[in-house]
């Protein structure tokens, strides 16, 4: 196992109390064992405690423990950003300045610091909504996007990896030199052609899986570092 960030030592550090869920008449049993993982999750917790919108604002706390690409003052694109919890801590780690645009498909109530579009990324006119509100180059770039899950899992793996790769082409666009691009990848990590392109054009690419995205998720994140423009 990697070596824990600060915020997974905090999160595992608190002592929580098993629940357990009864059976209802009427509730299925892929359904029940999602709620007792809910209900036993510790993100989940703390998320609630410091009112963040998701336990996915752990998943970009620890992120930046790691690669350290949050601060004052940054531009910032959030591509899939509903319910709002990496806008959240984007937002917080800003401190009142820098710009923040946010996209996702779903509603994401209004956050402070950010504007946030209901929009398909996908859409032609997409890329250039947030250029226009970005009003210079970006500093970070960063993906959560994933496709809807029909359960055949070739055609799931190509319609993720069509959202990465359309969130790689607008980073090239946008990100100003010595930039950084994160996203989510499945099954494995990013494919050899892509993943050659992204050491072309930046400085240091890996993948990291932060100890908030849960053990069983085929979830990893690519980051890229320092773009060469």
């Amino acid at each position: 196992m990697a070596k824990l960030t600060q915020s997974a030592k905090m999160v595992r550090g608190r002592k929580m109390l098993a629940v357990k869920v009864k059976t209802a008449k009427y509730n299925s049993v892929s359904s029940n064992r999602w709620l007792q993982r809910q209900l036993n999750d510790p993100y989940v917790a703390e998320a609630k405690r410091l009112n963040y919108r998701s336990r996915a604002a752990f998943k970009l706390i620890q992120l930046d423990e790691k690669y350290h690409f949050l601060g004052k003052g940054k531009r910032i694109v959030d591509l899939g950003c509903a319910p709002g919890g990496w806008t959240q801590i984007a937002a917080q780690r800003n401190k009142g300045c820098g710009e923040i645009v946010g996209m996702d498909l779903l509603p994401t109530e209004p956050i402070s610091g950010a504007v946030l579009l209901q929009q398909d990324f996908t859409a032609q006119n997409a890329p250039d909504m947030i250029k226009a509100l970005l009003h210079g180059p970006a500093d970070v770039v960063m993906s959560d996007m994933a496709a809807n899950t029909t359960g055949v899992q070739n055609i799931d793996h190509l319609r993720s990896m069509g959202l990465v790769e359309a969130a790689y082409a607008f980073a090239k666009e946008i990100l100003a030199v010595g930039g950084i691009f994160i996203a989510k990848v499945f099954q494995g990590g990013t494919e050899g052609s892509l993943l050659n392109d992204m050491k072309q054009n930046f400085t240091k690419v890996s993948h990291y899986k932060p100890d908030a995205s849960r053990q069983d998720s085929v979830e990893t994140y690519v980051v890229a570092q320092g773009f060469k423009g």
